[in-house]
């Protein structure tokens, strides 16, 4: 009686999170978001005074500039519906080898000298500049976070739910597979498409900036052909390269125009001429 009766409230519970945290994305995807921009932004900016604390930061002027030089032409381009002004971003470039970058809500970018020595030019460095800046303005790591909460409120109703109906050993079987389901069959795909819709995002992010959107394909086929052991697509929180590549391949068509006005309206980042040799 016990387990029918926090089984219904789990399943009220659960319904009453999905109506409130309902939203649309960017692109037009369907969206859970179950935390304010205020949490978030004190999540992403407390996380990022961590690292600054953790992680060496690069003290080379010209590095700064440079990369501080396409990211300002990105954010300049941040539509202000986002809630997010020019001067409201935070930059830091890390001393680390590592190939990645991240942006954080609150307006925090990072961005790793590992990737700097991976792009050739300002327009790579600006599609994953911009690819990382998307993932704020898209909400992606409240949507995460919300499907994580949204899970494990699900997980703990079935758990007891079962509670009087199966022995112990059938219900540890039945959470472990309850478990495997929800991580390969929900989560790695919800964070595929934000990896997809990102990629969307910021392609259009730098052509209206002025980068050609042309060298997104090209660092992520030179990122390919660098090698390295990938999961299968399936248990990848990232889109296999091939994927990846394909896609923003697809979308140059679309976006080549943006980046020809941009040019000819006066959006022409001189950001090579700053980058180290």
């Amino acid at each position: 009686m016990v387990a029918g009766m926090l089984k219904r409230i789990g399943l009220v519970t659960l319904l009453s999170m999905t109506a409130a945290g309902c939203a649309v994305s960017p692109t037009g995807q369907k969206t859970l978001l179950l935390n304010s921009p205020a949490q978030m932004n004190a999540m992403g900016t407390q996380s990022f005074e961590q690292m600054k604390e953790k992680l060496s930061v690069e003290d080379d002027t010209r590095v700064n500039r440079y990369v501080q030089c396409v990211a300002d032409a990105i954010v300049m381009e941040v539509p202000g519906e986002y809630g997010y002004a020019p001067q409201d971003w935070e930059l830091v470039v890390f001393k680390d080898e590592a190939v990645n970058a991240f942006a954080l809500p609150g307006g925090k970018i990072g961005v790793y000298t590992g990737m700097l020595k991976m792009t050739d030019n300002q327009h790579q460095l600006a599609s994953v500049i911009g690819h990382e800046v998307s993932h704020v303005l898209a909400q992606h790591g409240n949507a995460r976070m919300s499907q994580q909460m949204l899970t494990q409120l699900g997980m703990a109703a079935a758990t007891i739910a079962m509670a009087d109906r199966v022995d112990s050993k059938t219900q540890q079987a039945a959470i472990l597979a309850l478990g495997l389901g929800a991580q390969y069959g929900i989560l790695l795909p919800y964070s595929r498409q934000h990896e997809s819709e990102a990629d969307t995002l910021g392609q259009a992010l730098m052509a209206q900036a002025g980068f050609d959107p042309r060298e997104a394909t090209t660092l992520w086929q030179k990122m390919g052909q660098k090698g390295g052991a990938t999961p299968p697509e399936l248990l990848s929180t990232h889109p296999a390269p091939n994927t990846r590549i394909q896609q923003l391949n697809a979308q140059v068509e679309q976006y080549m125009p943006v980046y020809q006005q941009a040019r000819a309206s006066g959006r022409k980042p001189d950001c090579d001429r700053l980058k180290p040799r």
